[in-house]
């Protein structure tokens, strides 16, 4: 039995790392596309070096995919980076090249990818931020690309149901390089912990496979209740 297709964007390290090697382990062929060479497949799966933001890029991708696995039965929408500068300093490339990757590449491998995975009654999730909802000061194109993306989510929804889902996961504070967080960190959060990749991985597992299959258009927060906790000034 062909086993199910995953493809998975910004799958080198961090949460798109955790998700990949999740449905790998579920027993999906994972293929993860990534800027960086020198990233490395699940077992089982395939790698490809990709710019997800460039047309040119996605084309090619989504062509290996029909050549080579010759399905594609969800795809994660992953890739994203941030730019952090007082918005006097930051310049227009910089700007358009953070919403080319975190917002555009959605929109370019959805259309690209369209026919295959309408073919397989397929799911998309894509990755945004709670900072769709809230920010930290500097942050104007990361919190605006994330919250094109939601939006973009349902638009894709209501355009490609009901053969394709379409759901968006927003992680808060998810834990995946750094210093371990402090205590007080853990406990600023109303579940008593900052998270894991693994949380959302298991989200992610969980809106591609059989059991959500009434779930399309949706936002999930995940983020430990933070956005739900009033905060004053002491």
């Amino acid at each position: 039995m062909i086993p199910r297709v995953v493809l998975v964007t910004g799958g080198a390290k961090g949460i798109g790392a955790a998700i990949a090697a999740r449905l790998s382990a579920d027993g999906w062929r994972v293929v993860i596309a990534d800027r960086d060479p020198a990233g490395m497949a699940p077992a089982g799966g395939r790698y490809v070096v990709s710019d997800v933001g460039d047309e040119v890029s996605v084309a090619a991708l989504v062509r290996s995919i029909a050549a080579t696995e010759q399905r594609l039965d969800a795809l994660i929408c992953n890739a994203g980076f941030m730019i952090r500068k007082p918005i006097a300093d930051l310049s227009l490339a910089e700007w358009s090249s953070v919403l080319t990757t975190n917002l555009t590449s959605t929109f370019l491998l959805v259309r690209t990818a369209e026919a295959m995975l309408r073919t397989a009654n397929g799911a998309v999730v894509t990755i945004a931020s709670s900072r769709a909802r809230m920010s930290e000061p500097n942050t104007e194109s990361y919190s605006a690309s994330k919250g094109g993306l939601v939006a973009l989510t349902h638009a894709l929804a209501i355009s490609l149901g009901p053969d394709v889902r379409v759901n968006c996961i927003s992680p808060g504070w998810i834990a995946t390089k750094g210093p371990e967080p402090t205590q007080e960190e853990h406990a600023f959060h109303p579940a008593g912990r900052v998270g894991r990749a693994s949380d959302i991985a298991g989200l992610a597992a969980f809106l591609v496979g059989p059991d959500s299959g009434f779930i399309t258009g949706a936002e999930f927060v995940v983020d430990g209740g933070v956005t739900r906790k009033m905060i004053y000034p002491e």
